[in-house]
This record gives C-alpha cells, structure tokens and sequence, in this order.
C-alpha cells in the first residue's frame, strides 16, 4: 500500500485471503478502523452464519461494526479508517431488495452509481473488498451470470475511483494498480 493511497479495492475468488488481506491493510493504520459488515443474514443458513462468526472473531475488539446492506450511506459519515467486506453481499442484498434476480440487467444501476459516488466523493482512508467473478466458467443459471455481469461492472467502475487495487490469489496480493 502507497503512503498516499486513500481508497484501496481487493479483489479475489472466494477464500483468496481477500478479507484478511484487507483487514491487514487497515490494521497497519494507527488509527480508528470502522468495519462495514454488508452481509444480509438469513438466520436459516448456518453456514453462512458460521462464516460471518469467523469474521466477526477475527476482527480486532477495539473495531467499530457496523451491518449495513447500505455503504453508500455509511460512507456519508466520515470516519479515520472504514472497511467495507463485501461488495458481492452487498450486490446480492440489492438484487434481492429490487426484485432483480429475471429483470434486466442493469435493474441496480442506481444502487451502483451511488455506491461509485460515495466512494468517488470519500476523502477518509477506505479499503473495499469485492469477490472477482469472472475467471470461471459461464454460470449455467441466469442467476449467476447476472451476478458475475453486474460484479463485474461494479468491480471496473470501484477499481477506477480508487487510488489502488489488488487481486488476491491463493492469500498472495497482487498490485494491479
């Protein structure tokens, strides 16, 4: 990370190391650290509850937290240092909120233009964490195709208004800007 980087993106597959790496990268910060947990959690799926327990352990005690399917208003409040993990619970909480899952894409554009926004406009230290999609195979569900397009745009549009990026394999950061 540059001394002068205010808004990080790290990108990586599912269990790339992602999340840790970014928690790293705020933990070398002396200062506050704001976590802005996006996940909708449906209390029926443990496995996704066993994941976000694992999460919340992980994070140091002196955190502040803060679950909200919403980062473009948290980000309306600065803060010294804000996490946000991730934007792909974050994309599917806004799929299902607007009903999007067999709409048009681009049904979430608006949600996604004021997410860009905020994080355009955010002069705090930020660092945002977004699952990379498009490595795979085509999804055979309309589903998940729509998902990898709309991340993926997300993703572009996010990489373009930060000051660096990174792509996590096999828990290795990789500096693509």
């Amino acid at each position: 990370m540059s001394d002068s980087a205010q808004r990080t993106l790290v990108l990586g597959g599912a269990r790339s190391g992602k999340s840790t790496y970014a928690e790293e990268l705020v933990t070398r910060q002396a200062r506050p650290v704001r976590y802005l947990a996006t996940a909708v959690l449906d209390p029926s799926d443990t496995d996704f509850a066993t994941r976000i327990a694992g999460h919340r352990a992980r994070r140091p005690a002196d955190w502040t937290t803060i679950e909200s399917a919403d980062p473009a208003a948290v980000l309306g409040t600065p803060f010294p240092v804000t996490l946000i993990d991730d934007i792909g619970t974050w994309l599917t909480a806004r799929l299902d909120a607007r009903a999007a899952w067999d709409a048009p894409r681009g049904t979430v554009a608006p949600d996604a233009d004021a997410l860009v926004a905020a994080v355009d406009a955010y002069r705090e230290r930020l660092v945002i964490v977004s699952p990379e999609v498009g490595m795979g195979v085509i999804p055979a569900h309309r589903s998940g195709r729509l998902f990898r397009d709309e991340i993926g745009l997300v993703n572009q549009r996010l990489a373009r208004a930060c000051d660096e990026v990174f792509l996590v394999v096999a828990g290795l950061p990789m500096r693509l800007k």
